[in-house]
């Protein structure tokens, strides 16, 4: 289904722009201005690529006071004007992206940093074919006690659901309404969702985005239906969250990314098995350095347990949910699900990593280790570098890193690990309330 692009607001647009922890940012122009923001764009600070979580600068970016902070350009991604039905029918977006004030793209802005490296595999004539799936929770908006998370209460029941419902129809059926509003949002800002499911816990779902030969595009769509997920969730008296582990005793939020390639004639290269074995054996070697991608924050690595479905070892198989990177399909469907990125992954950057991935294994002929039969949790890394189990492990992975440079570039390799860095930082000179609990009463 088209987007709406016949809706045109009655008082504001917002420019949405997606920094480097995934976060939508952006401003607010009125709606006379939007002929202006189409064919000249509008400025924007270009330190809002070198924001932390919450919006901080991180001054080891060097992108704010060591530049003296000054504006980039901010243009339509693809000119799509946007209805946001959850906020009212006369709400509009736009999807931007940044740029120097000379015209050439702005290097901190993660779509061009995806941009940069479907180019590499545009250079050996290959087009990925991409789609995303991604899980969420539907949260009460009213936290418990200790300021954690909870399920709504049932629309059906009014009772709060704790039990593991897996692909249940009556949690479908109970949260119809809603998940009904997030597709037809979706449809109208020209986002096709496929199936949905329940999840492997309570008020968790999982909505299917289709596959098609454009990754930006992709990835467009997956920041879209995040906020959409969220706009409709909150008009409902309800929050939805994308964190990777909201709850210690559940299952784990994840972002699954299917690609297939197709060469300039239109077939689907993957159905050669060796050009298969290379394009896994790439993601693989990869794996270690670009965890910091798939796995950016400290509540992030809560999620990758064994047996959780969330693979924890750089493993590949046949059908099997337990691998990191699992083969499908057969003939022109045969396609790669990679499995590893949690929800809370910035899309863009995400699916940079994997294409980055892919094309160093075919380019490079890498050979992968034997595929994994039954349950991967059993596994060893078949001679590739362990997975680091810990955020501060993953950064040490990722500035060291040999491979990744040459896809995001150099100068964005610099920045993430400065802002992922400065964040973890941050974080790890919190105190926490069970340092308390723990120690304060008996050391």
């Amino acid at each position: 289904m088209p987007p709406d692009t016949q809706h045109h607001p009655a008082a504001a647009i917002e420019l949405l722009l997606t920094d480097l922890s995934g976060v939508t940012r952006g401003k607010r122009v009125p709606a006379r201005e939007l002929d202006h923001v189409l064919h000249a764009g509008v400025p924007l600070i270009g330190s809002l690529h070198a924001l932390d979580i919450h919006g901080e600068n991180v001054d080891e970016a060097g992108l704010a006071l060591a530049t003296g902070d000054g504006d980039k350009l901010l243009v339509p991604a693809d000119g799509r004007v946007m209805p946001v039905p959850w906020a009212g029918e006369h709400a509009s977006c736009l999807l931007m992206t940044l740029m120097e004030p000379d015209g050439r793209p702005f290097f901190g802005d993660p779509r061009h940093v995806l941009a940069r490296t479907v180019g590499h595999l545009a250079d050996l004539g290959l087009t990925p074919v991409v789609a995303c799936e991604l899980e969420f929770y539907l949260v009460d908006a009213e936290r418990t006690p200790g300021g954690g998370p909870q399920p709504p209460r049932s629309p059906l029941t009014g009772r709060r659901d704790w039990s593991i419902q897996t692909y249940a129809i009556d949690e479908l059926e109970a949260y119809g309404p809603y998940l009904s509003a997030v597709a037809e949002a979706c449809a109208r800002q020209g986002v096709v969702t496929g199936s949905i499911l329940a999840e492997y816990a309570p008020g968790q779902f999982e909505i299917n985005l289709e596959h098609g030969p454009d990754a930006l595009r992709a990835a467009d769509e997956a920041v879209l239906l995040k906020r959409a997920v969220r706009g409709v969730a909150r008009a409902q008296g309800m929050d939805a969250t994308f964190m990777a582990k909201p709850y210690g005793g559940h299952s784990g939020s994840g972002l699954h990314m299917h690609v297939s390639l197709l060469d300039r004639d239109g077939r689907n290269v993957l159905e050669d098995e060796a050009v298969l074995r290379h394009a896994v054996g790439g993601l693989l070697a990869t794996m270690a350095e670009a965890m910091a991608i798939f796995a950016p924050n400290a509540n992030s690595f809560r999620r990758l347990q064994r047996g959780s479905y969330a693979p924890t070892v750089p493993t590949w198989g046949e059908d099997n949910r337990t691998v990191a990177v699992r083969t499908l399909g057969s003939g022109p469907s045969r396609r790669i699900e990679h499995r590893l990125a949690g929800a809370d992954a910035n899309p863009y950057l995400a699916l940079a990593a994997v294409l980055a991935g892919l094309h160093h294994g075919i380019a490079r002929k890498v050979e992968p280790p034997a595929p994994v039969t039954g349950n991967a949790y059993d596994a060893g890394p078949g001679g590739l570098p362990a997975l680091p189990r810990r955020l501060p492990e993953a950064l040490d992975a990722f500035e060291a890193g040999q491979v990744l440079p040459g896809y995001i570039g150099g100068d964005y390799h610099r920045l993430y690990s400065a802002v992922r860095g400065g964040e973890l930082r941050k974080f790890e000179a919190l105190y926490d309330r069970r340092e308390m609990d723990w120690y304060l009463a008996v050391i």
